[in-house]
């Protein structure tokens, strides 16, 4: 699928993201309970340098049901990202207002939040998670539709998994602007379905499914450079439209080239929705 973006300079930088290698047998992360660092992945996994594009250069063309992710301005009312309540209580209904109006979905579900902190002291102390590194997308076509049936009764999961349904997160950096380990994001139109490796990602209590991203040169980058609190990159992870709207993207965070050598971790929260359409 060609890029509308693709007409549009824009300014690129090269970095090392980490990749999955295809071996025939499923990548597994054991999951982690927040602050203990990292998950444990098992698998192949290979360093690339890639081109990233400063997606700031683009950000008007894009669109969420041709590229998979697009960013926005969008104020939040939290004071303290660290106050599980208040997130719950001021940043879930924020969020399913701004999925709804981005989407034209007639119902969105927040149903988890992560903070990612790259600061080990911080992860420890507020028992967060850090940043995954290895490029992935959150759901497979199975894991998207065993969640609709943990979220809703019985008899409307079926109702609603005959109709369009999707998932969107949205990402905030909770300080700004952010200097280390920023998000990059792969277009959907640039992955091939070779390139996706279903993986699990086993927790203490279920075992979930991801797809985890595999080279190929023709996959194309981006990123936001120093993003504000303000403002949300959001991001397809699955959609179940098989009609060439974009169906998921992949991401991940990176080393910039660029960073300070005294640039403060990034902090950041991912919400987790579940939209469905009438």
């Amino acid at each position: 699928m060609a890029s509308v973006v693709e007409r549009v300079e824009s300014p690129t930088v090269r970095a090392t993201v980490q990749f999955s290698v295809n071996t025939g047998k499923a990548p597994v992360a054991l999951v982690k309970q927040p602050g203990e660092g990292e998950d444990e992945r098992i698998g192949t996994f290979e360093q690339r340098e890639i081109e990233i594009h400063d997606g700031r250069a683009v950000a008007v063309a894009l669109d969420l049901d041709r590229h998979g992710f697009r960013l926005t301005d969008y104020p939040t009312a939290v004071k303290d990202f660290y106050d599980d309540e208040e997130v719950r209580a001021v940043y879930y209904p924020e969020m399913e207002r701004l999925v709804r109006a981005e989407t034209g979905a007639a119902k969105v579900v927040v149903f988890d939040h992560t903070i990612r902190v790259g600061d080990r002291g911080k992860q420890e102390a507020h028992k967060v998670r850090a940043p995954v590194r290895n490029m992935h997308n959150d759901f497979t076509v199975r894991s998207a539709e065993q969640r609709v049936r943990d979220l809703l009764p019985a008899a409307e999961a079926e109702a609603r998994l005959a109709k369009r349904f999707g998932s969107i997160n949205v990402w905030r950096p909770i300080a700004g602007p952010v200097l280390t380990a920023p998000l990059a994001i792969c277009e959907y139109g640039s992955i091939a379905d070779g390139d996706l490796i279903a993986a699990e990602r086993r927790y203490q209590d279920r075992i979930g499914g991801v797809y985890h991203l595999s080279y190929n040169a023709e996959q194309r980058w981006y990123y936001f450079p120093r993003m504000e609190t303000g403002e949300v990159v959001l991001l397809k992870c699955f959609d179940s439209l098989t009609d060439g709207t974009a169906r998921w993207t992949a991401h991940g965070s990176f080393d910039h080239p660029d960073t300070p050598a005294d640039a403060p971790p990034r902090e950041s929260i991912e919400i987790r929705t579940m939209m469905f359409w009438d």
